[in-house]
């Protein structure tokens, strides 16, 4: 369930966030919130590498073959690029 919020914040601080959000193709709701699951998520375990809360709502967005060799992929990539 989402909920409204209103805040009241600089107008210089809204610019620069919109031209920030703009510029990483996110709208200025899910950064801040983003912004804030980052700073009140509890983190169960230490060990395990942090993932941010956008890369985690951007998992499984693509669907690869399970044979798919990012490695070569990246090889012939390079290769192409530095012809």
């Amino acid at each position: 369930m989402e909920t409204k919020l209103t805040l009241r914040l600089n107008d210089s601080v809204i610019e620069r966030a919109k031209l920030y959000a703009r510029s990483h193709r996110i709208s200025l709701s899910k950064m801040i919130e983003s912004y804030l699951d980052s700073l009140t998520k509890e983190n169960n375990d230490d060990s395990k590498s942090s993932i941010t809360p956008l890369v985690e709502s951007l998992s499984g967005v693509i669907n690869l073959p399970s044979d798919f060799d990012y490695k070569k992929e990246y090889s012939d990539y390079i290769i192409e690029k530095y012809k």
